[in-house]
């Protein structure tokens, strides 16, 4: 059996395996991903079929990550049935984006939450409704005030180093523990509170440089790790 044939079949069967038997009909809360050697290199045979239009690489990254990026957009929208639609948005752009994506600049885990991020973002403007209580805290401010002020921290976020980010976010927007996130980044839990350190201090700096403060996410982020 040609190569490319015997590919397509083992995505199929694994894409098989994480649905056990059943049709995925909903979505599941899910915070954590497991790795192994022979899960890492199914996921970037996917990803190197999915740029080619391969429909079983696509599905077997659908069934992979879903309940991760749902998760994921629902600590930030706050809603189950939005988080569903917005999951299901992600990977329908998943389809055109994944072709950029390149393994030695990140791992395809941090990517496709960071598309995730961008698609829960661009939804919340859509609705004109943000999360930004989730960081600023709870007041009486007027909505363009918090929209302003949301539109300051995703700014600041993009100034900050892909890596610094990563953990910044998945920190303080899914609530993931140091662990949890070097287990995802591959990186050492003390390399992952250097980042978060880092990452945290630069983005309050950031955020006092738009006049952000005193309302700054820097100082709620501080509060809460």
């Amino acid at each position: 059996m040609p190569h490319a044939l015997r590919s397509k079949d083992d995505l199929r069967t694994a894409a098989d395996q994480l649905l056990g038997g059943e049709t995925k009909s909903h979505f599941a809360r899910k915070t954590t991903l497991s790795h192994s050697a022979d899960g890492d290199r199914m996921i970037y045979r996917a990803v190197a079929r999915a740029k080619e239009g391969d429909r079983d690489a696509v599905r077997y990254l659908y069934l992979r990550y879903a309940d991760n990026i749902y998760s994921y957009v629902r600590s930030i929208l706050h809603d189950d049935h939005e988080a569903e639609d917005v999951t299901q948005h992600v990977f329908a752009k998943l389809i055109t984006a994944v072709g950029k994506y390149e393994r030695r600049a990140v791992p395809f885990s941090s990517w496709i939450l960071r598309l995730a991020h961008n698609v829960a973002i661009d939804h919340v403007r859509m609705r004109r409704a943000t999360p930004a209580e989730e960081i600023f805290g709870q007041d009486e401010r007027t909505d363009d005030t918090v929209i302003d002020r949301t539109r300051c921290l995703r700014s600041a976020l993009d100034t900050l180093p892909e890596e610094q980010r990563t953990v910044v976010v998945l920190r303080h927007v899914v609530g993931l523990t140091p662990g949890e996130i070097a287990e995802q980044m591959g990186r050492t839990e003390s390399s992952v509170h250097g980042l978060h350190h880092r990452g945290r201090r630069a983005l309050q700096e950031e955020l006092v440089r738009l006049e952000s403060a005193p309302y700054t996410a820097g100082v709620a982020l501080a509060e809460a790790a």
